[in-house]
């Protein structure tokens, strides 16, 4: 039987609560990132009617031609990959990105935001697995990262970011995510940046990623749906959510 957007999202609020109960965290660390890729802008409006502000979209040019027909309240984070000729188009639309995965890519942010004369807030995409097919830096790249983004005061590097090996196992996901949140801590204790933000986890493992330390999770097919199925209703009501 079809679900509807609230009872998805009361399904997600439950599974976080579950999930921070079972470590001894408060719910309210964590953060939702609700990915409307590929979903239009009536199924995004009629998710915020729910209390969800914060939306990830994966792509610049998908973004570029949506934002604009959404509710003018909403937050808008970047979550796909990035190439560095759309850099200046990724900080006029979006106030955080997940995904910087290279200097190269932080120099080229730096030099959008300077024009701009606007801060956003960014994560180091870590590729924690090695695996050739994922975006990411090596772990050994990580302390030059840091120290270049000292010279680029539009830049808030807030935390680090991963995406694990696919497994429909999903406890096989959890060193992953513990991988992630120990290089966090050594950002911390060896070289004093006290990044506060771990970007991990999607719809069928963020349990597992909260339970590791995740305070953003990236969540959208358990809350949209299929495209089929994620369609807006002609009557909303705007019940209670903790996002």
């Amino acid at each position: 039987m079809e679900t509807t957007i609230q009872e998805r999202l009361d399904t997600i609020n439950d599974r976080i609560q579950r999930a921070c109960d079972r470590v001894g965290r408060d719910y309210r660390e964590v953060n939702l990132v609700a990915v409307s890729k590929t979903h239009p802008p009536a199924i995004v409006s009629e998710v915020s009617t729910y209390g969800v502000t914060v939306f990830g979209e994966s792509k610049v040019q998908e973004a570029k031609a949506k934002i604009a027909m959404c509710p003018g309240h909403l937050t808008w984070h970047l979550v796909g990959h990035l190439q560095t000729n759309k850099a200046h188009h990724a900080v006029q639309l979006f106030d955080m990105i997940h995904s910087v995965d290279s200097l190269k890519l932080l120099e080229s942010l730096a030099q959008a935001t300077d024009r701009a004369g606007k801060n956003i807030a960014a994560c180091i995409e870590v590729n924690v697995s090695g695996e050739g097919s994922k975006y990411g830096i090596k772990e050994e790249e990580l302390p030059g990262i840091l120290e270049a983004s000292t010279q680029f005061p539009h830049i808030d590097l807030v935390g680090l970011m991963t995406i694990p090996p696919w497994s429909e196992e999903t406890d096989k996901t959890r060193r992953y995510f513990a991988k992630l949140r120990a290089l966090r801590d050594r950002c911390r204790d060896d070289w004093n940046f006290p990044l506060d933000e771990l970007s991990m986890g999607m719809s069928h493992d963020f349990e597992i990623a909260i339970e590791e330390g995740a305070t953003w999770i990236r969540v959208g097919s358990s809350l949209f749906g299929s495209r089929e199925t994620a369609r807006p209703r002609e009557e909303k009501s705007v019940p209670n959510s903790k996002f």
